[in-house]
């Protein structure tokens, strides 16, 4: 199941657990120097209100995957911390969205992660097709990046590649 929200809420198990295990991955695993809440939790500024979650639950509701996607209209990632990695203008509109936190938690092992990022992905594509978002940005490799052009996508690097 795949749960969609705009803004969340730590009494939501659902919730909680998405942030758990963003912590466990973004910061344990790789050790991205990010805000922890209560020891506990990767939050930071970005998760506000106005983000948007799609958040993968097992049977038991439990967080299995999630990515949040952020309005480009305000402050997000690239244009507040990458904004260097555009060669001109970062894209903003009312219908573009940038993907980030994208958290495929390691327990569930490769294939695992694969399927739950293929099921996020189909998510939000028909999240973005039924809310008139037309166009979505992110910072990612350019080995990720080739992964997205084997899906079909149209996808331009927006600085050096």
């Amino acid at each position: 199941m795949i749960h969609i929200c705009q803004g969340y809420s730590l009494t939501d198990a659902r919730h909680a657990s998405m942030f758990r295990d963003r912590k466990a991955l973004f910061v344990d695993l790789l050790g991205w120097d990010v805000p922890v809440v209560d020891d506990a939790f990767e939050i930071d500024r970005y998760d506000t209100d106005a983000a948007l979650y799609l958040i993968a639950l097992d049977e038991g509701g439990q967080h299995i995957g999630s990515m949040r996607l952020l309005p480009t209209v305000h402050g997000h990632l690239l244009s507040d911390l990458f904004a260097d990695l555009c060669d001109g203008d970062i894209p903003r509109g009312c219908g573009i969205m940038e993907i980030t936190r994208l958290c495929l938690p390691q327990r569930l092992g490769c294939a695992g992660r694969l399927a739950v990022r293929n099921r996020l992905i189909t998510a939000m594509v028909d999240y973005a097709l039924g809310n008139g978002i037309t166009a979505l940005t992110g910072v990612v490799t350019a080995a990720y990046r080739e992964q997205v052009l084997a899906m079909g996508w149209r996808a331009e690097p927006l600085g050096p590649s």
